[in-house]
């Protein structure tokens, strides 16, 4: 008993394999009905299949949610088409030759329809039928073969626009080479799709003017052939062949009108996506208030004399409660929608997790036990504090900022905080999370009741107090700083000061991938072992004196143009910082418009000179550390007297000394670049405020 489905099914799966065969053999089968007479058993089948090809049609082109997804419909429609003018044919051939017996000559299905839809009266018959025949011809199919003619030719017009909207986003990086080829073909799909519909409609306008000819044949060869050759009276052979008639012509026309139905709503589904319903429902459901002014406009006509109230009151009834409906039902989704993006910003908002504890974070905070309600209460605004400076890093210096992780630690004290930077500590503070800070910006004590402490960032004295006391201390013109933005600030500042160190590998390599592909190409055909490790370190030098690298592209043509003389990190950065010389003299500049630098005396100027010794690509400096110590001591005087101010003058040296100047005074006065008369941009004016030496 369990062999018999095992044997049919590698005879299923044979003609699965051979669908191009049996589609074959299926078409002249079709055309083999135009002459073979058929028996009424056969028409019988022919009929029922006929019908329910074109109900599956009609479904599938209800549900399809773009034309496109349908596109075979054309070559359906001109098979479904001659398999009903074959059937046609068919039907004929038995109506003429044995329609005097009665009928059921003609086979179940005819016989059926000629009862049930012309029901015992051929009158009615014709007038359905010439009904049918109208609303075919007239309405639908004229209808759809417009609609398909004006598709077809916007379709063919709009195509060489279309490319180039795809050439443009490909060029500008927004898409791939495979999604703009993916993208031209289903345009090339879409001209041909509706070009093909435009041809197509022919078959169903053509199909309806064959059924009312064949019909029209059918009726008086019918009679002649009855009452000539088959001695019937008038009556009984009118009657008979017109009921016979009326039955085919019906089962013809009856799928010919769901077919061009289907073909209707393929060619007007137009720029919609989705199915039939979703697209008409969804969009009708998305005015309510048309519904009210229908409803009220019904229950007037109802109010009307001799209109019956109850049909058009219960309509307009209708119309109210499914507004009603509607209305609700957007409303839930919108708050449905208003809670899902609140706890989607929440979950974005909650510190990370730390999965792993043996995984070293690139950036981490650290909070004591007093401090954890600042990052995991409900209305927490440390999270997106410390998210939003990702932007800021990003707008002035180019740099990614990696996202920050959050833990508690019980081994701190209560209200401190840490920074670390690849699981090492680089900055400490002590904060109060429940009060606020206040700094005198003029830096005289401050004479309010509060608990002293110092502003960890910049180490200013300051107090914390209360809510009440910061309100008055506001008053007085002196800074209130809430306990999150001094985390924040504090987090900027050792941003700032490790972004060379939290440049890593792999955000320089997302750095590259997020170029044009033409400067891709350019960083892989640097002459150097590992282009992305150069451009890193390059970037990383930038950062660590400050320099936005935001202008990658430049920097990319910079270090393209240094490799042809030299490999070295250090030749290929001072390059790259002459191509940046406008964007780092504007930096620079004072309100006024000028660069102020500090330079160095003739003296120190030819010893620098003299100390840097060059052969080839390599360079070395050559100076007594008593000569460098004294220099880094002269410049720490001048330095320091700009210091106080909060200026920052930029030091001024020869371009071969200049990333050593760089070197000495790194650790002493960090804040203060160093720049080389190559970087000065020929737009820019210089203001010497200090010489070193002189």
């Amino acid at each position: 008993m369990s062999t018999k489905p095992n044997s049919i099914m590698p005879q299923w799966r044979m003609f699965g394999a051979n669908k191009d065969v049996s589609f074959a053999v299926g078409m002249a089968l079709v055309l083999a009905v135009l002459f073979l007479p058929l028996p009424p058993i056969l028409l019988d089948f022919g009929l029922a299949l006929s019908l329910s090809l074109s109900v599956l049609i009609f479904m599938v082109a209800l549900w399809i949610p773009s034309p496109l997804q349908f596109n075979s419909f054309p070559t359906l429609l001109l098979v479904t088409t001659m398999l009903r003018l074959s059937l046609n044919v068919a039907s004929t051939r038995l109506i003429l030759s044995e329609g005097h017996a009665g009928l059921h000559a003609a086979g179940d299905v005819i016989q059926g329809f000629s009862k049930f839809i012309v029901a015992g009266n051929f009158v009615i018959g014709v007038v359905i039928f010439a009904i049918l025949v109208i609303i075919n011809f007239v309405v639908i199919t004229k209808g759809s073969t417009r609609i398909a003619e004006v598709a077809a030719r916007f379709s063919l017009d709009a195509m060489p626009g279309k490319q180039m909207a795809i050439d443009a986003d490909m060029g500008a990086g927004l898409i791939d080479e495979d999604e703009a080829r993916r993208r031209r073909k289903e345009l090339e799909d879409e001209s041909a799709f509706f070009g093909a519909m435009d041809g197509a409609s022919k078959f169903v306008r053509g199909d309806a003017v064959a059924g009312l000819i064949i019909t029209l044949i059918n009726v008086i060869g019918g009679i002649l052939i009855g009452v000539v050759q088959r001695g019937m009276g008038v009556g009984d052979a009118f009657n008979v062949f017109t009921s016979l008639t009326i039955g085919d012509g019906l089962v013809s026309q009856i799928p010919a009108l769901v077919v061009s139905l289907a073909a209707g709503l393929i060619v007007t589904k137009g720029g919609t996506r989705g199915a039939a319903n979703e697209a008409v429902f969804d969009q009708l459901s998305n005015f309510p208030k048309a519904l009210y002014m229908a409803a009220l406009l019904l229950f007037g006509i109802g109010l009307l004399p001799g209109f019956p109230l109850l049909v058009f009151a219960l309509l307009a009834a209708a119309m109210v409660g499914l507004g009603v409906v509607i209305q609700r039902g957007a409303a839930e989704a919108a708050e449905a929608k208003a809670k899902a993006d609140a706890e989607a910003q929440k979950q974005q908002d909650m510190p990370e997790v730390d999965a792993n504890p043996m995984h070293l974070d690139e950036l981490r905070l650290v909070l004591g036990e007093g401090l954890v309600a600042l990052a995991n209460r409900p209305d927490a605004v440390l999270p997106s504090k410390i998210k939003s400076l990702r932007k800021h890093f990003a707008e002035e210096f180019g740099f990614p900022m990696p996202s920050v992780r959050i833990k508690d630690d019980v081994s701190l004290p209560i209200n401190s905080y840490s920074f670390q930077i690849h699981g090492v500590d680089v900055a400490k503070g002590d904060i109060r999370a429940n009060q606020m800070m206040v700094i005198n910006p003029e830096g005289a004590p401050l004479q309010l009741p509060g608990e002293a402490t110092r502003e960890p960032t910049f180490g200013l004295d300051a107090l914390w107090v209360d809510s009440k006391v910061a309100d008055q201390a506001e008053a007085q013109g002196y800074t209130v700083v809430d306990p999150e933005s001094v985390i924040t600030t504090h987090l900027t500042e050792v941003v700032k000061e490790n972004m060379s160190e939290l440049l890593t590998y792999g955000s320089a390599k997302e750095a590259i991938e997020g170029l044009d592909r033409n400067y891709q190409k350019l960083v892989n055909d640097l002459p150097v072992p590992s282009p992305a490790i150069l451009v890193q370190q390059v970037l990383q030098e930038l950062l660590l004196e400050r320099v936005s690298i935001r202008n990658l592209p430049l920097i990319v043509e910079a270090m393209a143009e240094a490799t042809r003389q030299t490999s070295k990190p250090a030749l290929v950065l001072e390059n790259v910082r002459r191509r940046l010389s406008s964007q780092i003299c504007q930096g620079l500049s004072d309100g006024q418009g000028f660069v102020p630098v500090i330079t160095l005396s003739p003296s120190w100027e030819a010893e620098f000179i003299d100390a840097v010794k060059m052969v080839g690509d390599d360079r070395t400096f050559v100076m007594s550390p008593k000569r460098v110590q004294e220099f880094v001591l002269q410049a720490r005087q001048q330095i320091q007297r700009f210091a106080s101010e909060d200026s920052w003058p930029a030091l001024m040296v020869n371009p071969e000394a200049r990333s050593y100047v760089r070197s000495m005074l790194e650790r002493v006065s960090p804040m203060t670049p160093v720049i080389s008369n190559a970087e000065i941009h020929r737009k820019v004016s210089l203001r010497t405020v200090a010489t070193i030496g002189g």
